[in-house]
């Protein structure tokens, strides 16, 4: 009962200063003054501690934010405070941030008026995906004398899931009907080579249909001319394989690249449920880990979202060897599968590439690993001295090696995408279209 009695309250920074005065005058020998100042100093805090605790006034705050967050986006958390104190409280107030924010000096200092609700708005944009544990609302209120501060304290533990961004995915569903996003906002169609061999229906010849599909059957029995229909092949099966090994933990742009694939992921495999083939998962780091079998049913999408967002890289290396035999267990049937990696020089791509070929061999598989953007700024340097000559040849080299890479997955007969981390999403569905469009998928 006494701890919570002495919790109630704290001494405010102005009564340490006139305390200290007091105290500073009896040790000079003014005794008189630093009685009277005491004195009054026990006036004050007595009045000032009637106000806080006297009056019937409280004061009530509520922080309002979504339970679902989006890595690397601001997401706005509100604080609504309201007092019910017949005097204007000024507040200071504490919010007890996720350790992943490293914030450990967030206070705002604000004046409520009585029976006039104050909104507190600040953003918070999370780099690492997971769950984000908020403490308590800790707000401090003083009345106008300023001498005690009354502690109030609101909301208990909440958890927010910060999932990868996934209300940006909707900006790709027309990628689903064969255009392309291209980082500026322009679209590009993304060229057909012939139609698909699954047919739709027969209907009438209307101008510009193409003369290659008249039906002379069905034309012979009506008087018009008509045409078969075709429409793109559905219901094939989609992996993406995402790597969760130590060459995934590079960072880029405050993201590591294992937060780039899974954004890419989500965004493909929305684009592809959205052709109505079915999506699947497959993540793996030194052992297998998560296998989602690929599906198209309503929710399929979130069930994903909900498999992704708490994914971790280590720094364990990755064996392919284990992939390749979980995959060959577990997926009998002939799928495209995109894996996620990233390969820095040959001699890393050499050590994976027997298995590489081996589920080549049973799927159609396409590599997305990644450029290095420092190095490529480095690269288009000029060097100003000798030392700069050395730094750049070596980049020269590094960008030399990935050139390598991707051509010696394609003398193995395996389809490969050297892109950016900020490319990835756009790059990966439109390799997805391309594949789509020549009916290798």
């Amino acid at each position: 009962m006494l701890r919570k009695f002495f919790l109630a309250f704290r001494f405010s920074v102005l009564f340490y200063l006139v305390f200290g005065a007091v105290i500073a005058f009896a040790l000079l020998s003014f005794k008189g003054i630093s009685l009277v100042m005491l004195a009054t100093l026990t006036v004050v805090t007595l009045i000032d501690a009637l106000l806080l605790f006297g009056t019937g006034g409280r004061l009530k705050g509520e922080r309002q934010m979504e339970k679902l967050m989006e890595i690397g986006s601001p997401n706005e958390i509100s604080i609504v405070l309201a007092s019910s104190y017949p005097f204007a409280a000024n507040v200071i107030l504490i919010d007890e941030l996720p350790v992943q924010c490293q914030i450990r000096d967030f206070e705002k200092h604000i004046k409520v008026l009585s029976g006039r609700p104050e909104t507190i708005n600040y953003t918070l944009n999370p780099t690492s995906r997971g769950e984000y544990h908020f403490g308590k609302v800790l707000c401090y209120l003083k009345s106008p004398l300023r001498i005690l501060e009354r502690c109030y304290e609101f909301e208990g533990e909440t958890v927010a899931k910060v999932y990868p961004i996934f209300r940006k995915e909707t900006r790709y569903r027309l990628n689903a009907v064969n255009r392309e996003y291209a980082p500026d906002g322009q679209t590009s169609r993304v060229r057909r080579l012939g139609h698909s061999l699954e047919f739709e229906k027969i209907k009438e010849y209307v101008k510009g249909d193409d003369v290659r599909t008249i039906n002379w059957k069905a034309t012979a029995r009506s008087s018009n001319l008509m045409v078969n229909t075709y429409t793109d092949t559905r219901r094939q099966e989609i992996y993406c394989l995402i790597d969760k090994g130590r060459n995934m933990k590079m960072p880029f742009d405050g993201l590591t690249l294992l937060d780039h694939s899974i954004n890419a992921a989500l965004s493909l495999m929305n684009a592809a449920i959205q052709k109505q083939d079915k999506a699947g998962l497959f993540t793996f780091s030194n052992v297998p880990d998560k296998l989602l079998p690929a599906d198209n049913r309503p929710g399929h999408m979130q069930k994903m979202i909900e498999t992704l967002y708490a994914q971790k890289t280590d720094f364990k290396e990755t064996d392919y060897e284990a992939v390749l035999l979980a995959v060959r267990k577990q997926l009998k049937q002939r799928t495209f599968m995109l894996l996620f990696t990233n390969y820095e020089s040959l001699s890393g791509l050499k050590r994976q590439l027997p298995h590489l070929v081996m589920l080549s061999k049973m799927h159609l598989l396409c590599v997305v690993f990644f450029e290095n953007t420092l190095i490529n700024q480095i690269k288009e340097q000029q060097p100003e001295n000798t030392e700069g000559i050395y730094i750049k040849t070596i980049a020269d080299q590094f960008v030399l090696e990935k050139k390598l890479i991707v051509k010696e997955l394609r003398r193995h007969g395996i389809v490969s995408i050297l892109t950016t981390p900020a490319r990835l999403s756009t790059d990966v569905i439109s390799k997805y279209l391309e594949l789509k469009a020549v009916q290798k998928i």
